[in-house]
Parts: structure tokens; sequence; C-alpha cells
């Protein structure tokens, strides 16, 4: 939301997989731009550039906001801040009004060329700023979140992830499904991830260890390179496009790590796969696993 923070380059790369690299060449956002996604929840991402005052009259804020679930602010933690918490807490009291089921999410971004102990300071300063202009305007009950995030890693992936759960009224339904696979399967971790965008949608209640994370979330890209190169060849889709053209019904995969743990992934729709992560003992009778997940296939 605000001038050359970085969010056109955060949704070409977890939306439309550019390279971090290449993101270096896009040019400042000048229009309101809007971006359609279809998976397990249809949903829409508008990007607002920072130029634009989004307070002109022009704007019709109730017809904008009635209907967003998520308002996310970029922050370039690498640049000088102040105008832009002041441009947050102006907004939100704004939306506010509008919009009281509104989540607030705070990207610090371009996180990855600063020390650990300057992400955290710039966090908190950033954190304690907010809510005292929020304390001042007596919207303390305004909850915001708060995630270092950088395209560079895997940071921008789970701090999408967290916002997207958000949005998802079954959130409660699939996590309790995970746990119960994990508890008959004797499982680790397990993560349901759209595919397209390597985003999690849910995970069981046990803490997400974001090395874990990063191991299933690449074993999408491994089997779809995989599938890409060894895997039948698929018509595209009428308009010519074909979003995972590897990546169909019964794609089923097992990575044996050396450090005697198991990766496990298995489609569940079009647009989901389920990845586990589990101890190569526990790996024994896989029947009993790929039965367990049909199981839970059947109850989405």
């Amino acid at each position: 939301m605000f001038y050359r923070s970085g969010k056109s380059s955060i949704e070409r790369v977890v939306f439309h997989k550019m390279s971090p690299n290449e993101t270096l060449y896009l040019e400042s956002t000048s229009k309101i731009s809007k971006n359609d996604v279809i998976s397990f929840i249809d949903f829409q991402i508008w990007d607002f550039p920072g130029q634009i005052d989004f307070f002109d009259s022009s704007f019709d804020l109730e017809i904008i906001l009635e209907r967003c679930g998520s308002l996310v602010f970029v922050i370039d933690a690498q640049d000088d801040y102040l105008d832009a918490l002041n441009r947050i807490v102006d907004t939100v009291v704004i939306a506010s009004k509008f919009n009281i089921k509104l989540s607030y999410e705070v990207f610090i971004h371009k996180v990855d060329g600063l020390s650990d102990d300057l992400k955290i300071e710039i966090q908190r300063d950033i954190h304690q700023r907010i809510t005292e202009e929020l304390m001042h305007e007596n919207l303390e009950d305004i909850h915001m979140s708060f995630y270092l995030t950088s395209i560079y890693d895997h940071s921008i992936y789970e701090a999408f992830s967290k916002v997207i759960q958000k949005l998802i009224p079954q959130l409660p339904t699939l996590e309790n499904l995970l746990n119960i696979l994990c508890s008959n399967s004797n499982i680790e971790k397990a993560f349901l991830f759209d595919v397209m965008s390597k985003i999690y949608i849910a995970t069981d209640s046990s803490p997400v260890d974001i090395q874990t994370y990063e191991l299933c979330s690449d074993m999408i890209d491994v089997v779809i390179d995989i599938s890409c190169i060894y895997g039948p060849k698929q018509e595209k889709e009428e308009n010519g496009s074909n979003e995972n053209p590897s990546y169909g019904t019964d794609t089923y995969s097992v990575i044996h790590l050396a450090n005697s743990m198991v990766l496990y992934l298995r489609e569940v729709n079009e647009h989901l796969a389920l990845v586990c992560f589990l101890r190569e003992e526990n790996f024994e009778k896989p029947g009993l696993l790929d039965y367990n997940f049909a199981c839970f296939k059947k109850s989405n």
C-alpha cells in the first residue's frame, strides 16, 4: 500500500511464479490493479499504488471495503517508515467505520538484508508505534498482525498463508481433520497446500517449524518439475493456459531424506495437495497411511 514497498513483487512471486530476481525490473504500480485467485476459495487481490490518495472523494470506500476480508499493508523495512505508519493508522480509522470484520495485516518487507537483531527491533518499533496511535484513536480493540517478509525466502509464503487462513470459515474443521490424520498415522506435521501459490491453507495444531515448512513447500516444486519432464503431456485449457500442467488427479510422491525422515505428498483435488512429514519407522506400513488419506480426502 506504499510507494516502492514491494507489493507488486510479492504478488508476482507468490501468485504468478515470477523469479524474485526478475522483480528488479518491475515498474512502480501507477494504477489500481486486481488479481483473481482461483483455488480452494476464490478471492481477489487489489493492489493500491502508494501515490494514490485512498481517501479521495472519487473512491466509494463503502463499496470497496464492505466485501473486503483483509487489508494488507506492505512497509519497506529498509526505508524511513514513519509516514507509512501514519497512513496505516489513518486507513484503519476510516476502514473500521465501514467494515468491523476486517482483519489488518502488516508485512514488514525487504528484511532479507537486515540482521536478526535489527529485524526484531524494527518489528517491535512498528508494533509499538501503531498500537499507541490506535489507542489514541480509541481503537484499542483493533488487532493487527505483523510479519517479517522477503520474496527471497519462504517468509512471504508463510505470511500470506496466515492471512488467507483467516478468510477460510472451514479452517477449524480442516485443522481438526489434519489432527486426526496425524494422530492415526503417526505424522509429525501435515500441511494442506494450494499448489499454484504454495500457500498452506491449513495445518495441524502442532507448532510450525520453518525448516519443516520449507521442506514440504519445496517438495511441491520438485514433484511439478519432475512431472514436467517425465509426466504425460496435457492439453491446454480453452483459454490457452494451464496453471498446473504437471499436477493432476492421483498425483503421489514419497521422498526419503538422509535424516531418516519421509516426505509424503498426495493430491486432494485440482487445487490442493497434502504434504506430510513423518519418521521413517512410521512409514513401514504405507498402505495404512494411504487408507487414512483416502478417508481424509473423502471428508473434504
